[in-house]
């Protein structure tokens, strides 16, 4: 796999540099709930301060606003607030909301030359949107000297060597709701792999139409619900044989079991996507086992992605035992999948 140019070769000192950082986080009460995305950015804005940048810009998405009502909700202030707190340097500027301006997702290259604007090169660390062709992704890499930042580069390394000659065996676990975003990177990787091991919705969409081109281990059990609600009527049953009108909501204990064991003698394991309705505790059980079997493989290098799963394993204190867990999600999967993501085409 190419790898663009790194920031780390760029000379930055006395430099206005415009970054392209991920700090697409949830809010709570006007204030940053969960700022493991804006973390992940530290170390190149950390770079660049260090290098004696004059002034770092960045820019970002944030939700996805529809109105110009939704300007208050979702304005960039608290995580500027959580930046400055984390990195505190006058140096370091969070611009206003990139989704505000509606050449961003066009692309349009009039607001590329607006982010571009007094500055003397662009860094690029939003893997998490570097699978979008956007004014500030795509768009301004094009008018400015571009680099790759550290997180961007860090995500095509160890992303990228699930695509090389991994060591085996190599066990896919793939789960979630999101079924038709899942089935190419299944397509491409599952042949490679020693074991796919399938749950939640995929599971079922699995067994009802048989997509795939490669045997695959489904689920032999299963805990089905009477309704999709956290307190509806349940019980386990075969992953077949569930009771007309059932719906299964997570995959059972002897599943979980197998399914562990398989995870424990691994040596690659790449995981997206959770067994079952893991919000609700009552299913739970599966997701939270496939993490635990994760992360109890010491040997074993492991990747994680997709925001449910990610969500799993920082919930249960697992994710410092992941070898990497990764902060994109379709941008992850479309890395797998074998497609040129434009974000990281765009840099030399």
């Amino acid at each position: 796999m190419r790898l663009p140019r790194s920031v780390r070769d760029a000379d930055v000192a006395g430099k206005t540099v415009l970054v392209r950082s991920d700090l697409n986080v949830p809010l709570e009460h006007g204030k940053v709930a969960d700022d493991t995305r804006i973390r992940a950015s530290l170390p190149t804005l950390a770079l660049l301060l260090d290098g004696r940048a004059k002034e770092v810009r960045v820019c970002s998405h944030l939700g996805r606003p529809k109105s110009e009502e939704d300007r208050a909700t979702f304005a960039m202030a608290p995580v500027e607030n959580r930046l400055h707190e984390l990195l505190p340097d006058e140096r370091l500027h969070v611009l206003e909301n990139t989704r505000f301006h509606a050449g961003e997702t066009k692309n349009d290259p009039a607001f590329a030359r607006e982010l571009a604007d007094g500055c003397d090169l662009y860094v690029n660390d939003a893997f998490g949107s570097a699978h979008r062709a956007h004014a500030s992704t795509e768009g301004v890499a094009h008018l400015l000297p571009a680099y790759a930042g550290l997180l961007l580069l860090a995500e095509l390394e160890h992303l990228g060597t699930l695509l090389g000659d991994v060591e085996r065996p190599f066990v896919l676990i793939s789960g979630g709701a999101k079924v038709d975003d899942k089935l190419a990177v299944l397509q491409h990787l599952g042949g490679r792999a020693d074991a796919v091991l399938i749950g939640g919705k995929m599971a079922e969409q699995v067994r009802v139409e048989n997509p795939l081109d490669f045997a695959v281990e489904l689920p032999s059990d299963v805990v089905g619900a009477s309704a999709f609600a956290e307190d509806a009527e349940s019980g386990i049953y075969p992953f077949d044989g569930l009771p007309d009108g059932w719906l299964g909501l997570d995959i059972g204990p002897d599943t979980c079991e197998r399914f562990a064991s398989t995870i424990a003698g691994a040596r690659t394991i790449f995981w997206n996507g959770p067994m079952g309705v893991f919000e609700w505790p009552r299913f739970a059980a599966g997701t939270k086992a496939v993490a635990q079997a994760v992360a109890a493989n010491k040997d074993a290098f492991s990747v994680v992605g997709g925001a449910d799963s990610v969500r799993a394993l920082n919930d249960l204190g697992l994710a410092d035992r992941i070898s990497w867990v990764s902060t994109g999600g379709g941008a992850s999967l479309e890395l797998l999948e074998g497609k040129e993501l434009p974000g990281v085409a765009a840099i030399p």
